[in-house]
This record gives C-alpha cells, structure tokens and sequence, in this order.
C-alpha cells in the first residue's frame, strides 16, 4: 500500500444522485494519483466509489465513523482504517484537522452537515480547500450563493472554494494544489 503524504476528506451520500457514481469512482482514483489517502464516511454508494477508484491505485482508505453509531451498515470493502470517533464534532474534527483538501459531492443531510462544517472550517480555523465536484453539488453552491448563505466579505474570503463540474475539472485543480503529486509549479 502507498504511504500517501496528502489526505482528502470527501464528503458524498449514500444515495448516489442520479450519474455521479461513475464520477465519484474516477475522482477517488484522480486523488489517488494526485497523492491523496482518502477519508470517508465509510459506508455505500458515492463513499463506496470513491474507495474503489482510490483502492485501485493502493492508498489507504479511511472510515470515519461514530463510536456508538446507530445501525448504518457494514463499511464498504475498500476501507483499510476505522477512526471511531466519540460525538459528531469530533468526527468532524477526524476530518477536517489533518486534511488538505475537502471534496464534497451530492448526498443527503450528513453530507450537508459534513460540507457546511467544512465550509466554517476553512473560513475560520485554519485555510483549507474545498470543492464541490459534480453536478449537484454545484447547484448546491449556486443556490447557497443567490440566497446568501455562501458570502464573501473582508473577514470572510471564499477564494478557498472551487466548484468541479467534472473529472476534467477535478484533474486540472488538482494541479494546481500545493503538494499534489502532479502539481506542476
């Protein structure tokens, strides 16, 4: 297995949102190659393709769990860790504190909780980038947008955020990162 020195969080539903799995499973594998461990919910549908596009090219895929979690299910096959954490926040924090990237697809209301922590993560702790990769999750954005829940002000900049419509996209951000195995400076 690779010892990536990069970790993303991705964030993405159980309930892949119609088309977005074949994407889901070509981004993990981008981030993968791009030098990326991958951190996850750990369960099925966009998590689970994901896992299987990072998996094929040998980097370790984490789930982040709840300790004492309500019955969601077996992980998917493709996790090599489990980080069980005591209560959401530090679940969130399993995340978000030693990640380097966030990616966040369609998915439900975890995945929104997931994305909006992020979202003041990287606006008031410490920068990190986040993007919204696929068709969903970038209405999401355009929508958060128009009814001003997604601002930008002086004390707020939102130059950490992109939206990633496709793998195109994806593989050219990924580029541009700092410390990405195939960011060319």
């Amino acid at each position: 297995m690779n010892s990536p020195d990069l970790t993303v969080a991705l964030f993405a539903g159980v309930v892949p949102p119609d088309g977005e799995e074949p994407l889901a499973e070509e981004a993990g594998a981008a981030l993968a190659r791009a030098g990326y461990a991958l951190k996850h919910g750990g369960y099925n549908g966009l998590m689970e393709a994901a896992a299987r596009g990072a998996a094929r090219h040998g980097v370790p895929v984490t789930a982040v769990t709840l300790a004492d979690r309500p019955d969601w299910g077996a992980l998917n096959p493709h996790v090599t860790t489990t980080v069980h954490a005591p209560t959401l926040g530090a679940r969130l924090h399993a995340y978000l504190d030693d990640a380097d990237l966030v990616v966040a697809m369609g998915g439900g209301v975890g995945t929104l909780h997931e994305l909006t922590a992020a979202l003041y993560y990287a606006t008031t702790i410490r920068p990190l980038p986040v993007r919204l990769l696929g068709p969903t999750a970038c209405r999401l954005s355009t929508f958060l947008k128009a009814e001003g829940w997604l601002t930008e002000s002086p004390t707020r900049p939102m130059g950490f955020l992109r939206e990633l419509l496709d793998i195109e996209a994806l593989d050219a951000d990924l580029k541009s990162l700092p410390g990405a195995g195939r960011c060319e400076q």
